[in-house]
């Protein structure tokens, strides 16, 4: 059995994984993204988004790539990442191009995949699918910018007929959220209603060779005249409809994995369920889960294994308090009550959604909640919504939607008045399922509060304050004390202002 090592070089959100621990940077360099202030407030200023302008770490760099005995290194990169080593990988890794889901470059100790590939095997691996077909779509990549694997494992490249991720980047910096607040601008979505304006400039933006405009964005599209909230509504629609068009007729079976940026996009993911029978998204399933993908194309083929990836693969950290945990009813009282919980538990969650066990629970019941944690604890726009984690065998009663979704990667409509804590101004909500498999300590708790209250669900957002998910006890102590977050329980321990 061959060692294998894997890392992801990107523009943003550098990670590793050696197929037990997913070491995603930020968590603790506590810098979102791994971007500097000074490489965001350029993207802020940008028209056209240039990677080889960032200063990237090349530190980071010269750490991972030095030899490790018995080892294989395994990596994929993005144009931004590519500044980093560019000078010390072969031309052969460089030119690579792949044509099916598993080629490779495969020299010596370094095993190299595109990365999309990365992308498109993370999620097909842990999708449990014998065959599936994939769409790999983000923003920017290496090779590409938006792929299709078939059902027999073909690549299509959909790069220049659906750069959507690359759309949204640069329709989210335009409207002053930064060139990866794509999730901010796909929050003011409900706000907005269709605008043909919009509409035709899309068309016009996408129609020929990305890389040449005829005229700046800023200067292409009148924002102050029509508006955000509708450009963010139409840009959704859009979205969808160039789905439609490029994607649906390549279906080659009853499965699809989605990954990639975009696939954090709920509306989209809902939408392909109506396409496709079985649809499965990861929980890592941007640019900070690559290397999971990563890992798993070359332990495939070095080592005829099928690995698959835990939802929680962050390290496991140990904490004593003065008062412990021995049963989960006082703490379901207390969110029944109007307090507001933060929730540390065993490992950390790979990917940017808190799952359970790095999340800040709150009543769902509450009108006054997403106001309430927006000013004062996550610090964020008043018009973001949160998202409910219900039990799994209850989900239908209260969502509009037709199979689990435990990694909070699909937005249904919600059929009941009774939680508006995490019904968005649509009448939507980016659901979680959970069952006692998938995390039984969050089970329990959200099954206590059911008892209390009758309602099956908690309000659950990420642990974090204008930073990345708290990866620590010191830093889940540190936002703890600096919002108004009333108690927290760390493992077996609860701790109290």
């Amino acid at each position: 059995m061959t060692k294998i090592f894997a890392i992801a070089l990107n523009l943003h959100d550098h990670n590793t994984y050696d197929g037990v621990w997913h070491n995603q940077r930020e968590r603790h360099t506590r810098f979102k993204h791994n971007l500097p202030y000074h490489a965001e407030a350029y993207a802020h200023q940008s028209d056209i988004l240039n990677p080889a302008d960032y200063s990237l770490n090349n530190e980071f760099v010269k750490e991972y790539f030095k030899k490790r005995d018995n080892e294989t290194l395994a990596f994929s990169m993005t144009s931004g990442g590519i500044r980093m080593c560019k000078d010390i990988l072969p031309k052969e890794v460089l030119d690579y191009k792949p044509k099916k889901l598993w080629d490779h470059y495969f020299d010596d100790d370094i095993y190299f995949i595109d990365h999309h590939q990365s992308h498109a095997t993370y999620a097909f691996i842990n999708s449990g699918f014998d065959k599936s077909d994939i769409l790999a779509i983000d923003g920017i990549g290496y090779k590409f910018r938006c792929v299709f694997f078939d059902k027999d494992e073909n690549l299509i490249d959909l790069s220049d007929k659906l750069p959507i991720g690359w759309l949204w980047n640069h329709m989210s910096n335009l409207t002053g959220f930064g060139t990866l607040g794509a999730s901010k601008l796909m929050g003011l979505v409900g706000y907005g209603e269709y605008s043909q304006y919009y509409y035709d400039i899309f068309e016009t933006i996408l129609d020929g060779p990305i890389t040449e405009k005829k005229q700046p964005l800023h200067e292409l599209i009148n924002i102050e005249r029509y508006g955000i909230e509708d450009l963010a509504h139409t840009l959704q629609k859009f979205t969808i409809d160039k789905i439609k068009q490029f994607v649906y007729p390549l279906k080659t079976c009853d499965n699809l994995c989605i990954a990639g940026g975009v696939a954090y996009n709920g509306y989209m993911n809902e939408e392909f369920t109506k396409h496709y029978k079985n649809v499965f998204i990861p929980p890592a399933v941007g640019d900070e889960g690559q290397a999971i993908g990563v890992y798993q194309h070359a332990d495939y083929l070095i080592n005829d294994n099928v690995h698959k990836s835990e939802t929680f693969a962050g390290k496991e950290y140990d904490y004593v308090g003065d008062e412990k945990l021995t049963s989960y009813k006082p703490i379901a009282q207390a969110i029944a009550d109007g307090k507001i919980v933060g929730w540390f538990q065993g490992k950390s969650e790979s990917g940017n959604r808190a799952l359970g066990n790095r999340s800040i629970l709150a009543d769902p019941r509450r009108k006054d909640i997403k106001d309430v944690i927006n000013y004062t604890i996550k610090k964020r726009e008043d018009f973001r919504p949160f998202a409910p984690v219900v039990l799994e065998d209850r989900y239908k009663e209260y969502f509009d939607t037709n199979s689990p979704s435990p990694y909070m990667s699909r937005i249904c409509k919600v059929k009941t008045d009774k939680v508006p804590g995490v019904t968005h101004i649509d009448n939507t909500a980016r659901i979680q399922t959970v069952n006692k498999e998938q995390n039984n300590k969050l089970y329990e708790l959200v099954r206590e509060f059911d008892t209390i209250t009758g309602i099956p669900m908690l309000l659950n957002t990420s642990f974090n304050k204008h930073e990345p998910i708290v990866e620590t006890p010191e830093h889940a102590l540190r936002t703890f004390k600096r919002t108004a977050l009333d108690i927290l329980v760390i493992n077996d321990w609860i701790i109290r202002k």
